[in-house]
């Protein structure tokens, strides 16, 4: 079995890439790992470093939009799992070129590459964000995409290119949309990592509104969980949620990451004015991935943070620099 993962230096690709490759996928036992990836600002070698040394991992840096070196890269594996993606919706906002450019056109290149390259089965790696907002309940997968942000308007354009290769060629496509991650490795510019390092440090962290925008919480370990149970058993042609069943308003993330980092909230929060087009809520129902494919979240939120807060104490010589450099949390 040889896998090509995009985006495998990335905080949701390094996570599964390490877990492959160290047995965690026992159906992938002895699978070949090649990892694509242009190394972007958030894109980082040391998050690979424990595997750097396997025998069955291969790194290749590079542009998936790139089409020259894909179709160079591609052929040959069994699978595609395709991470990566400009992510961050502030950027997109400041710009929506790159998004557009990675998202969109990237995904195509990899698509027709694969279906070239006959690739057994092409698992693409989405969000919950594609569907806007929801004031209450939770989205099923059939639900109307309707995205607000450059970001999640880019992503919700892959998906349907995913989709329609599958449709129009007949190929091997599975989509997953994920809820909002959390875990070691995670870039600082993400709420999680970016309020745990400012309040270790000592500094205030940037509150959004009122803060009373609600986001669902996955564990990077869960989503990878789902995300193989997809590559594995997922029908072709369909959609698989992956939640983690921990809604939570920014209020109440900012408050129990102020406990478990021991700060108080009139010395450390600041409010801040609101994103523009800010989703008010997210929300996945997770019944067919769990009734088809026998997921099911395995980490609680107040374990997976404690671990987090844990791990961004004890790695400051990974966070430190990466934040130096992007000016973040001034």
């Amino acid at each position: 079995m040889r896998i090509l993962v995009t985006g495998g230096a990335g905080f949701i690709g390094s996570h599964y890439v390490r877990t492959l490759l160290q047995g965690g996928y026992s159906s992938y036992a002895g699978a070949q790992v090649t990892v694509l990836d242009k190394l972007t600002y958030s894109g980082n070698l040391d998050n690979l470093l424990p595997v750097a040394s396997d025998q069955s991992y291969t790194f290749v840096q590079g542009d998936i939009c790139d089409a020259d070196l894909v179709a160079e890269v591609l052929p040959g594996h069994d699978a595609v799992v395709h991470f990566a993606a400009e992510s961050h919706v502030d950027r997109s906002i400041l710009g929506a070129g790159p998004f557009v450019t990675t998202n969109v056109l990237g995904t195509q290149v990899l698509l027709d590459t694969a279906l070239r390259a006959g690739v057994g089965r092409f698992l693409h790696v989405s969000t919950d964000e594609v569907y806007g907002s929801i004031a209450e309940g939770s989205w099923t997968e059939e639900w109307p995409l309707a995205p607000n942000s450059p970001y999640s308007a880019s992503k919700a354009g892959s998906d349907l290119l995913a989709l329609a290769y599958h449709r129009t060629h007949g190929m091997d496509v599975v989509v997953t949309r994920c809820s909002n991650n959390y875990g070691q490795f995670q870039f600082p510019e993400k709420v999680i990592p970016l309020f745990i390092t400012n309040l270790l440090d000592g500094k205030k962290v940037p509150l959004y509104g009122d803060g009373g925008n609600i986001r669902d919480w996955l564990h990077v370990s869960d989503h990878c969980a789902g995300i193989q149970l997809a590559l594995e058993k997922g029908r072709a042609g369909e959609v698989y949620h992956i939640g983690g069943g921990q809604e939570l308003t920014n209020r109440e993330l900012t408050e129990q990451l102020l406990a478990a980092c021991g700060r108080d909230w009139d010395t450390s929060v600041e409010y801040v004015e609101d994103r523009k087009g800010h989703d008010r809520r997210y929300s996945l129902s997770i019944e067919k991935i769990q009734n088809e494919l026998g997921y099911v979240p395995a980490i609680s939120f107040d374990r997976g943070i404690a671990d987090t807060v844990a791990w961004y104490r004890d790695n400051r010589s990974w966070w430190e620099p990466l934040k130096n450099r992007a000016s973040l949390g001034a």
